[in-house]
């Protein structure tokens, strides 16, 4: 398999190709906006992708998870309220990424769906869910997102490892969520083995690829990538992507998303 199809696989397989949003021609143009989203991860990165952003001066969205963290805890514990409420204060824009990092695996013949729910180094768990159990995923991060920083989260979601269902989307619209994928050259590769896909080779084919109304992917940390995406390639790409006269907007600005971003 060639480098290029290699690449495209991987975008597919953890997006686009997974029952995601897709992308519109009216919707992927907003005045040269590029939208840089995080889901949680480790957060061994966290503080120094806040520092970017902040010296950068980037507005992003989160998607919240309840992950294991390098310290021992959890991304949503006591100890990271205070990240989180300084990311609030700072304008950025929060959706969930289900409480367990509850990832789909298939619909069952009864209506309920199958989840397995890991992240990191996690032992996995398998469980099954109906429509309510599900919304109760969604709104478990944004109540807990809420305690930490007295703020609503938005009505927006992405699914862990991207990986959806008709039925699945269908049981978090009736709860009053909509679903944020990423575009194919949005995915920005912080998952991938650092041997086979090196920062340098990130950075150069993001910088290359990336185009106007593209929603980005990247994570507060990957356990299983020995050399960290961030800071190295983020600071770079942000400089580089603004030198080719693009802008980073927070989905709120997003044409088909901002209109969603709160309850009602």
């Amino acid at each position: 398999m060639t480098p290029r199809r290699a690449w495209l696989g991987h975008a597919l397989a953890f997006g686009a190709g997974l029952g995601l949003w897709r992308v519109t021609s009216a919707q992927a143009r907003s005045k040269g906006a590029v939208y840089l989203t995080f889901d949680t991860g480790h957060m061994g990165v966290a503080p120094l992708v806040a520092r970017v952003l902040r010296d950068e001066g980037v507005v992003a969205s989160f998607f919240l998870a309840n992950e294991p963290t390098l310290e021992g805890g959890a991304s949503l514990d006591d100890a990271w309220a205070p990240w989180w409420r300084a990311r609030a204060d700072e304008g950025h824009d929060f959706g969930s990424h289900t409480w367990d990092h509850a990832i789909w695996e298939a619909d069952l013949s009864d209506g309920r769906m199958r989840f397995r729910l890991q992240a990191g180094r996690q032992a996995p768990r398998r469980v099954v869910l109906d429509e309510q159990g599900y919304a109760d995923q969604l709104e478990r991060s944004a109540e807990r997102f809420q305690a930490m920083t007295g703020r609503r989260m938005s009505r927006l979601f992405r699914a862990p490892a991207g990986r959806t269902s008709p039925r699945q989307l269908a049981a978090a619209a009736a709860a009053g969520w909509t679903h944020v994928g990423w575009t194919p050259h949005g995915f920005l590769g912080d998952e991938l083995n650092s041997d086979t896909h090196p920062n340098a080779a990130l950075l150069a084919r993001a910088l290359r690829h990336v185009r106007e109304g593209d929603v980005l992917l990247a994570h507060l940390g990957i356990w299983q990538r020995r050399d960290p995406w961030a800071p190295a390639v983020l600071q770079p790409l942000l400089r580089g992507l603004r030198e080719r006269g693009l802008r980073f907007a927070p989905l709120r600005e997003h044409p088909g998303f901002g209109a969603r971003m709160m309850p009602p």
